[in-house]
């Protein structure tokens, strides 16, 4: 009996609190409404700076002037809640809990079609998550974010923006303020169930008397054990390991990633969420729930993203806040991270919606495009990371295709991922064709068919001058920041290289129209190698499949169109004739190197390039990621963007971390005149290796044109602790306007 503590059925203590929550409302505020209205009458600067224990702000006076009503949203009724399926849940023994890729490989055919699932771990950890972060990870602290908690009507008058909080906590000092911020509304310390509490989070959101919360997201850390006793910390579900693994196609990544490649934690409170998103580049990602309150996720299955977006483009997004037509507007605007509506308006519309309740010990994870939002039922401590799987590499493509199309800058090389698991897999020789394998080399074929058709059509349109090989690794279109591995063109000045998805003819850069192509030194062996996955007829046929969902078959019907004389073969030689009426006659002498190979199905020629003798020139750089610390709006992870009708390759927008990158380069490099800036776009992903990298450029008959240009060796950049969040290679620049973009912004949010 304790103290003699009276103890309520669990049906009366429902109707004790919805009796309470009606007090609450009527009288329009908290118990501590005397302290809350103090704070609400400070400037934003000092309220946000209060005392730790005012983790909520609340709105003065009474609820008729507290939140506006959304009227798009119907909060009325909130029966919908009970109606939502629920996502399967999976409960693997010991064995089968070994390796987490091939677990999420064998229940992915079913799982995949809900968007999301629930994993209860056989294993547990030894070590809490607190005492992790309190005694192995001396001196860790976090910021959080403001949350504002209300709906919006998401036009230019009405939109969401979290924002940076300034409070520092420790984990115990925000685990005290979250748990005394519940106790203060519910009267208890105990967890309340889950349908109960998912109505007072859509009821809050709408019409409560809660104006914010704070959520610690995107923390760079991991709450699992380093301790040899721990059991959990120990195995492969740590995910600290998981993007590593070996079946994980981000290990081939030489740079790690928060959030991406490394775990990010997510320490939340009493309704703090995270709005609809989809993982970045259409990753998987799985989330363990270390300790504390449970948390209430919903998800979209992947086939149905589209209907997703057009959803919220017709009925959450006013049609000014889009920032480009059709069915990328919306994804634009979701990639910001910070829209919450009900999923009922999902339901409404046709769109499948499924949720699940995550408690301690267990993982959450989406597959690859499914969008997914959520939140907390009161403090807790969570813990995600992205991972890939040879199934990815098609959406992947797609997720690419789309950042360009919106100009944004992809986080990973995926055309270097794909070729460097097609050669891995080459050489080990697998007889087992499992479903992922299949789909590397579907995916890889139909990568190899479009260089070598769109190289073909470049020769025979004559609006490329010739051919030079490059070693270096991926760098980014300066027109659409398209990865660009195997090959791409060059422009006359060799700053501005362009992706082959472009029509040169449209191409109007300050340098002139002599282009010509630059290809990867392992052009051969990766043609070589295509070829041979091509004898596998089912692996004909999921490139077929691949290639008609894709958007290459759109570029080949307009872009390298083939007439019906056209004796075009895959993979046969191309050759690029030197134009007579061009403007650039005195190119230097040219070689061919040819590769004999065996006549197949598709080429009775052998493999050439013709390759200008060319002089190396050494580029190193120094990538920094901004974690926007300078400023008071929080930006999870963007990507900078510019709308399609304003891109250019030669401008880029002039930010203040872009002037700051401009000064630490000027530090380093005093003796560069102003004219020398480093090139447009020529940005590396990965990290320097003792191999040195170069970027052969073609030697042209006046050697004034590469002098004028000052092309010389860059020097790294010391990289700025405060600032540098993730390890990496990055030129960019302008040659014209002699800017220097040195900040990267990175996203992921659970």
């Amino acid at each position: 009996m304790g103290e003699g503590r009276i103890c309520f059925s669990r049906e009366a203590k429902l109707e004790f609190l919805k009796h309470k929550r009606l007090q609450r409302m009527k009288a329009g505020a908290l118990n501590d409404s005397a302290n809350v209205m103090n704070i609400m009458s400070r400037s934003s600067g000092d309220s946000l700076r209060g005392s730790a224990s005012c983790g909520v702000r609340s709105f003065r006076g009474h609820s008729d002037v507290s939140k506006p009503k959304v009227e798009k949203f119907d909060t009325t009724h909130l029966d919908w809640t009970e109606k939502i399926p629920e996502c399967p849940v999976y409960f693997p023994s010991k064995e089968e809990f070994e390796d987490p890729l091939a677990y999420l490989q064998r229940i992915a055919p079913e799982a995949s079609k809900y968007g999301i699932c629930k994993i209860v771990s056989p294993l547990s950890a030894s070590v809490p998550a607190g005492m992790v972060l309190m005694k192995e990870k001396a001196g860790f602290r976090f910021t959080t974010r403001v949350q504002p908690l209300r709906l919006a009507e998401w036009n230019d008058d009405d939109k969401v923006t979290f924002f940076l909080s300034g409070r520092n906590y420790t984990f115990r000092e925000y685990e005290k303020m979250a748990n005394k911020v519940y106790a203060r509304r519910y009267y208890s310390s105990g967890c309340l169930p889950a349908n109960y509490m998912e109505k007072e989070f859509w009821s809050e959101i709408a019409s409560g008397n809660t104006e914010s919360v704070e959520y610690a997201c995107d923390v760079d850390g991991s709450a699992f054990s380093s301790s040899p006793n721990d059991e959990l910390g120990n195995s492969n579900w740590n995910l600290k390991k998981v993007a590593r693994l070996s079946r994980s196609i981000l290990r081939l990544l030489e740079t790690a990633i928060p959030g991406v490649t490394e775990p990010m934690l997510y320490i939340g409170m009493l309704f703090s969420m995270f709005a609809w998103h989809v993982e970045d580049h259409y990753l998987y990602s799985i989330n363990y729930h270390h300790c504390g309150a449970a948390k209430t996720w919903y998800g979209v299955p992947g086939h149905a993203a589209l209907d997703f977006e057009r959803v919220v483009r017709e009925k959450v997004y006013s049609h000014d806040i889009l920032s480009t037509e059709g069915e990328d507007g919306a994804f634009d605007v979701l990639l910001g991270k910070t829209t919450l509506f009900p999923p009922n308006i999902l339901s409404q519309n046709g769109v499948p919606v499924y949720k699940a309740v995550q408690k301690p010990g267990e993982y959450v994870v989406t597959f690859p495009r499914s969008y997914h939002a959520g939140f907390s039922h009161g403090f807790n401590c969570g813990e995600a990371v992205n991972f890939a799987v040879g199934d990815w590499f098609p959406l992947g493509s797609v997720a690419a295709r789309r950042y360009a199309l919106l100009n944004r800058t992809p986080l990973i090389p995926h055309e270097e991922l794909l070729c460097k698991e097609a050669m891995l897999m080459s050489s080990v020789g697998d007889c087992e064709d499992t479903e992922s394998k299949l789909s590397i080399k579907a995916s890889f074929v139909n990568l190899m068919r479009f260089q070598h058709r769109a190289r073909w059509c470049l020769m025979r349109s004559r609006e490329c001058m010739g051919v030079s090989q490059h070693s270096h690794s991926t760098i980014l279109c300066s027109v659409c920041k398209r990865d660009c591995y195997v090959a791409y063109i060059n422009c006359n000045c060799y700053l501005h290289p362009v992706c082959l998805r472009h029509e040169i003819k449209s191409l109007n850069l300050p340098c002139g129209t002599n282009f010509t192509v630059s290809v990867r030194d392992e052009l051969f062996d990766l043609e070589t190698v295509s070829k041979t996955f091509e004898e596998d007829k089912d692996l004909i046929d999921e490139a077929n499949h691949q290639f008609r969902n894709g958007d290459d078959s759109i570029l080949f019907s307009k872009l390298y169109q083939l007439a019906e004389d056209d004796e075009y073969n895959r993979y046969c030689k191309i050759e690029f004739l030197q134009d007579c009426n061009s403007k650039q006659s005195n190119v230097a002498d040219t070689t061919s190197l040819h590769n004999n190979t065996h006549d197949d199905n598709n080429s009775s020629k052998d493999t050439s390039t013709e390759v200008h003798k060319s002089s190396p020139v050494d580029v190193k750089s120094t990538c920094h990621y901004s974690d926007d610390s300078d400023s008071e709006t929080y930006r999870f992870k963007r990507r900078s963007s510019l709308k399609p009708q304003q891109r250019k390759p030669t401008i880029s927008a002039f930010s203040k971390f872009e002037h700051q990158g401009l000064k630490r380069l000027k530090k380093v490099q005093p003796e560069r005149s102003e004219h020398n800036s480093a090139p447009e776009c020529l940005k590396r992903f990965g990290k320097e290796t003792t191999t040195s990298n170069s970027i052969k450029y073609k030697k042209l008959g006046n050697e004034e044109a590469l002098s004028k240009h000052g092309l010389k060796r860059v020097p790294a950049l010391e990289p700025n602790p405060k600032r540098l969040k993730v390890k990496g290679n990055l030129i960019t620049g302008s040659f014209e306007h002699k800017q220097i973009s040195l900040s990267f912004n990175l996203a992921n949010m659970d």
